[in-house]
Order: C-alpha cells, then sequence, then structure tokens
C-alpha cells in the first residue's frame, strides 16, 4: 500500500510539474513564469546602483526566496522521472541547473549572481502552456531552409570577407596610421563595419580617395545585406512547392503529455505509449 501510494504521489507530482493539460500543470506552468519574469526583473533592478543602494535587502531577500523555490522545483524535477538523468542532461534541466546555482556561487565569488538572468531561457516554457508546439511546423521549414542554404551562405560569407580584406588593406595603403588605420586588421575591422551598415565612427577615412572608396563600400553593404535573404528565401520557396506537389498527409495534433520515463514531449493526441520508449502515458 506504501509503495502504491509513492508512486501515486510521485506520479501526481510529475502530472503537475511536466504537464500543461491539466489545471493542476497549467497553474504551475503560469506560477513558474511569473516568478521567472520576477527573477529576471530583479537582477536587472539590482544592477542599477540608485535602486541597489536603496531596496538593496528587499532584492536580496527577494532572489533567495525565488532561488529557493527554483531549488526545489529542480529537485522535484528529478525525483519525479524514472530516469533523472533524462532530465538532468536535457536542454531543459541544464538550463535550470544554470539559473539557479548563480546566487550560492556568489555567496563565494560576487557578482556572479548576475548570471541568474539566463533563468530568461527559462521563458521557452510558453510554447507548451500556449499549446504552441504543434503551430511550429512554419519555423521547422525555415530551420530546413537555412540547413539546405548552409553551403551557398558559407560560400558568400567567405566571399565577403576576402572583399573585406582586400579592401581594408587598399584602405590602409591610402589613409596610413595618420587617419587612424594604424594597421591592416583595424582597417579590416573598418571595413566589416561599413559593410554590413554599421558604422560605429570611431574610424573614419580623411582623403578624397579614402572617401570616394568608403562610399562604394557602403553602396555594396546594402547589396550583401540582401544576399543571404534572397538565397534563404529561395530555398524556403522550394521546399513550400515541394510540399505542395506531395499528397497532403492528414494532420496530426500534438499535446503537452510528458513521458515520466524518458521525458520525450509532442505525442499525438491519442497516443497511449511513449513513442521513444514504450512507457504508458497517462490518460
Amino acid at each position: 500500500m506504501n509503495k502504491q501510494s509513492k508512486k501515486n504521489w510521485k506520479t501526481k507530482l510529475h502530472d503537475i510539474i511536466y504537464e500543461a493539460d491539466t489545471p493542476g500543470g497549467k497553474l504551475f506552468d503560469v506560477i513558474l513564469l511569473i516568478a521567472i519574469i520576477a527573477s529576471i526583473l530583479l537582477v536587472m533592478l539590482e544592477s542599477v546602483k540608485s535602486i541597489d543602494n536603496r531596496y538593496h535587502n528587499f532584492l536580496n531577500i527577494s532572489e533567495w526566496v525565488i532561488t529557493i523555490l527554483f531549488s526545489l522545483e529542480y529537485i522535484a524535477r528529478i525525483i519525479t522521472v524514472k530516469k533523472p538523468s533524462k532530465y538532468i542532461f536535457s536542454f531543459y534541466g541544464i538550463i535550470d541547473l544554470l539559473s539557479t546555482i548563480p546566487k550560492y556561487i556568489s555567496l563565494v565569488f560576487g557578482g556572479i549572481h548576475a548570471l541568474a538572468a539566463l533563468r530568461a531561457l527559462r521563458l521557452l516554457r510558453v510554447f507548451r502552456i500556449l499549446k504552441l508546439a504543434r503551430y511550429l511546423g512554419a519555423s521547422n521549414n525555415l530551420v530546413n531552409a537555412l540547413k539546405a542554404s548552409r553551403v551557398k551562405i558559407s560560400v558568400f560569407l567567405f566571399a565577403v570577407i576576402i572583399v573585406a580584406v582586400i579592401l581594408g588593406t587598399v584602405m590602409y595603403l591610402i589613409e596610413g596610421e595618420e587617419n587612424g588605420f594604424t594597421n591592416i586588421p583595424k582597417s579590416v575591422y573598418w571595413c566589416i563595419v561599413t559593410l554590413t551598415t554599421v558604422g560605429f565612427g570611431d574610424i573614419a577615412p580623411q582623403t578624397p580617395l579614402g572617401q570616394f572608396i568608403a562610399s562604394l563600400v557602403m553602396v555594396l553593404g546594402y547589396g550583401i545585406i540582401a544576399v543571404p535573404t534572397g538565397i534563404v528565401s529561395a530555398e524556403y520557396a522550394n521546399q513550400h512547392s515541394n510540399k505542395n506537389e506531395k499528397p497532403k498527409a492528414p494532420e496530426l495534433h500534438l499535446n503537452s503529455k510528458s513521458c515520466q520515463n524518458c521525458l520525450a514531449t509532442k505525442h499525438k493526441d491519442k497516443a497511449e505509449f511513449c513513442y521513444n520508449c514504450g512507457e504508458k502515458l497517462k490518460a
């Protein structure tokens, strides 16, 4: 009986922590997101000296309260899965750990607690709460388009680097040290900044010839920005057209069920077993 009640206790806690379709799971995730946003705001406010000097104790205590809550949540996530290593070494598991330990490390090394801003990555869980995972097909198509065009983009970037090195060297020879182009690497840096239309303004050509070349580089920069966009857009359009040519498969609806054994998600609505490990899913 005790063993069965212990199993039910862990199962119920797992449903609250990992599921987003149950009332308890939704409430837990909403509270978690509010706590994450609050902790990020606290870290940001503490970095403002005037606010920190006035409310240091309040900010510090609040951060410790949230850190302890996150620590308890992290422990609960470990003990409610059958294979804790699956969670500990997962993406979210590593993020949860990194977002919890900075405050503890700050006891030894001051200033490290600012790394608690990594908690912003935990906001990715909003996809589970809003059930946006089923609508991520468009983003997957974009990722596939980027992967398919990576060779073309790599060749293009390599050509841009060559152009930047050549033009940077030319500007070094034309402008010289007296105008701020003290060496070729710094001149190449100027060329990259100008090509990307950032234009910090820390280095600027002074001679008429140098200004003429700089004008050409600026105009060239606008054309360079359009090339990667065109490559990816063309690949995205090709994938879309190929998809339309294929017979459409019936739409599969996914849910936020999490396998208690391997933590796999994105199961089909009517799935009874985990597609990854075969563990029976909660109805």
